[in-house]
């Protein structure tokens, strides 16, 4: 008997079918567009002739269950709407045939949400009186409005302040919002971006700055500077008495050194390591990051040595070097290199290889690509560079 009941909608499942709709967000998204989903009509899973026969006495315990949750019974809530049948063994009856919420007040207080009703008309109100735009975007996402109740407040100020200033040049540190601070932002930076996309005029938005890591970027805010360390390999060409220092990249692109030999290394222990060298300086690369280098200009007339692993990407960082440093030349990434080390190869993450074409290799090194993409010595090779013998390393760089 429980099992078939199971299949009958009852009080609780009228309740359960209420909350998912609120919990989609359409019946807030109703409230912003004014579409009204009062009165509200449910379909009622009811027994089958055939059942109906066999468990009379079951059928009418549901019954009286959902007469018992009923706004008749409670005072509040829903209404049954009944239609007559004639069984041809009990004769006419009346069964439930449809569920019906005339006032959203009584659905609202069957879930218990009348609170978060009231409260998210407050909040849209206020919203829509500041900024009218955002109108669309509380139709489609209301639930993240009652999500962050506690803090619109300070987001509908932070919203304002970036309207007045637009592309400001400021630190977040610096912005001076009652109420908000720069961590508020830091962890909302998602919402409010889509929120500033609807209200700030297409140029005082950056479109090709996307992601949360962007946030400064795309509107105009003052973002930690990139930076960039080197080592200075020869005594003569310290800073100061420094040789290992971290500079912001436009500080970089402006420093005056006498070095004509500059080797990128994308480990740091390797480049910690690097034995002195006259008029030599190490950069420790950061992968793609390699691209912060492209302003700066004093390198276009150095001896550019890169030394990565001996992968696809470590191939394809080399390319990517050479399209702003063309006279850029490879250091132990070659063949030799790699049959001298076979006992500690490794392997790439499969989804995370380089298939793309290069076009700045030389042909040596397009070769040796070739094999680690095509997979000719061992699926997805590869050679990093911390793991080879120091010996051979020392004598690669003695020999440059």
């Amino acid at each position: 008997m429980s099992e078939v009941n199971n299949k009958w909608t009852t009080p609780a499942a009228i309740q359960a079918q209420l909350l998912r709709l609120w919990d989609s967000g359409r019946w807030l998204a109703a409230h912003v567009s004014g579409t009204p989903l009062f009165p509200l009509t449910l379909a009622v899973r009811q027994p089958g002739a055939a059942i109906l026969g066999e468990q009379f006495d079951a059928v009418r315990s549901w019954i009286r269950q959902l007469e018992e949750g009923s706004k008749n019974h409670r005072g509040y809530g829903f209404v049954i709407e009944w239609r007559e049948i004639n069984h041809r063994q009990l004769g006419r009856n009346s069964l439930p045939e449809k569920i019906v919420l005339a006032d959203e007040a009584d659905a609202l207080r069957l879930i218990g949400k009348a609170a978060d009703k009231r409260r998210f008309e407050q909040l849209a109100a206020t919203t829509l009186q500041l900024f009218p735009a955002l109108a669309g975007w509380l139709e489609h996402r209301p639930m993240t409005v009652l999500e962050q109740a506690g803090a619109w407040a300070r987001i509908l100020a932070t919203l304002q302040w970036f309207v007045v200033h637009p592309r400001p040049q400021l630190y977040l540190r610096e912005l001076d919002i009652a109420g908000v601070d720069s961590k508020f932002i830091e962890t909302r930076k998602a919402l409010l971006a889509e929120l500033l996309d609807q209200l700030l005029p297409p140029d005082a938005v950056n479109v090709d700055a996307v992601g949360a890591r962007q946030f400064e970027a795309r509107y105009g805010l003052l973002a930690k500077p990139a930076l960039i360390r080197f080592r200075l390999l020869d005594v003569r060409h310290h800073i100061g008495g420094l040789s290992d220092l971290s500079v912001p990249v436009a500080q970089f692109a402006t420093l005056h050194t006498g070095v004509n030999r500059v080797f990128i290394t994308e480990n740091e222990i390797n480049g910690l390591a690097f034995p002195d060298m006259a008029d030599s300086m190490v950069i420790f690369g950061g992968g793609y990051g390699i691209e912060r280098l492209a302003d700066v200009r004093w390198l276009d007339d150095r001896q550019i040595i890169y030394w990565g692993d001996i992968d696809t990407h470590g191939f394809a960082i080399l390319d990517r070097l050479r399209s702003f440093l063309p006279q850029a030349r490879s250091m132990l990434m070659d063949t030799a290199t790699l049959e001298a080390h076979r006992l500690l190869w490794g392997s790439e993450e499969a989804h995370k290889r380089y298939a793309g074409s290069l076009s700045r290799l030389t042909p040596d090194e397009h070769a040796l690509f070739q094999v680690l993409r095509d997979d000719v010595l061992g699926e997805r090779l590869r050679m990093e560079q911390e793991r080879l013998g120091f010996h051979w390393v020392s004598a690669a760089i003695q020999n440059i």
